[in-house]
């Protein structure tokens, strides 16, 4: 009996000392319930006055609950998966949503989301080899971030002015491709990127781009259902800005316009923007619950040894 009770002594002590450590870190309140919020300010204040003038103080649950706003704050650091499930929540709250989504994108935008495209003149034997020669980015709403001309790491054997616009003329300007390939991947690092066929893109600036924070214009369901063509199809940045944005691109024999199809590109994703995050939201696995956050959780369980790693165990005791 004397060796149960010390051995109960100190899984209390353990108990103490690990709550203490939750209740220090705002897990768990000092009554000893995870997840306890202290009452509202509105809620405290009715119950004084109501004391003050003589009569009973009502019960909690008497008080009506005030209507719960979702709040349209969305963190600039938010992971494309918070992203998406905000806009799916949002878009769910009835018909105002759509402003409301517009409202929080606009404090995530700015700093998260930015199209890009590529021209690139041909090198190597017979000029076959696509090498980057001018690289555009454009903020959400289509100012231009970086806009430079870039010199090949090979000698130029096609230009391929019908295409891409680059003449001999603008290399005499370029910077060198390693230190061009530095400041555009620091202005994606962390970005959500949008483009059309972005993988030619990001192929030229030999870097790949997390397949979650691309949204590839060329390959959106809903922009061709939009367009009324098949999902399948291959369609091009020209057509889609014709049949949707009803503007002419890539006219002329000059040569496409880096800047024109990355702002074309941004045009078009927002145009779906809500419907694409959506889409993409549902398709998302569903999120397990935070047993933190669970308010039918009992604190006394997260207190037993497999919750607690060796190394937070060792810090804390």
């Amino acid at each position: 009996p004397q060796g149960r009770s010390k051995k109960k002594s100190r899984k209390h002590q353990r108990f103490m000392e690990r709550r203490a450590v939750l209740e220090q870190k705002g897990l768990l309140s000092p009554h000893g319930r995870l997840g306890t919020q202290t009452a509202e300010p509105g809620l405290e204040a009715h119950t004084t006055l109501t004391k003050a003038n003589g009569s009973v103080a009502p019960r909690c649950d008497e008080v009506p609950k005030p209507k719960r706003v979702m709040s349209v704050s969305l963190s600039p650091s938010a992971s494309p998966d918070s992203i998406a499930r905000h806009h799916s929540v949002l878009l769910s709250q009835g018909n105002g949503s759509s402003k409301r989504v517009r409202t929080s994108s606009l404090i995530l935008r700015p700093g998260k989301y930015v199209a890009i495209d590529c021209e690139m003149v041909g090198t190597g034997p017979k000029g076959r080899l696509s090498e980057l020669a001018r690289c555009s980015v454009v903020s959400y709403d289509g100012d231009v971030i970086y806009d430079k001309y870039v010199q090949p790491e090979l000698p130029i054997v096609d230009y391929r002015t019908r295409w891409s616009g680059i003449t001999k003329q603008h290399m005499k300007n370029a910077i060198p491709f390693r230190a061009a390939q530095a400041e555009i991947l620091n202005i994606l690092k962390d970005k959500i990127v949008v483009g059309h066929a972005i993988h030619h893109d990001f192929q030229a600036l030999k870097y790949f781009h997390p397949k979650d924070r691309t949204r590839d214009t060329s390959q959106s369901p809903v922009l061709k259902k939009r367009a009324g063509l098949p999902v399948g199809a291959n369609v091009s940045l020209k057509n889609l800005a014709r049949f949707l944005l009803h503007k002419k691109i890539q006219v002329g024999c000059r040569g496409h316009s880096s800047v024109e199809d990355a702002q074309t590109a941004m045009e078009l994703y927002r145009l779906v923007e809500v419907q694409w995050e959506k889409e993409l939201a549902d398709s998302l696995p569903p999120r397990p619950p935070s047993p933190v956050t669970d308010p039918a959780a009992d604190s006394s369980q997260y207190l037993d040894d497999q919750y607690w790693p060796t190394d937070l165990m060792a810090s804390s005791l």
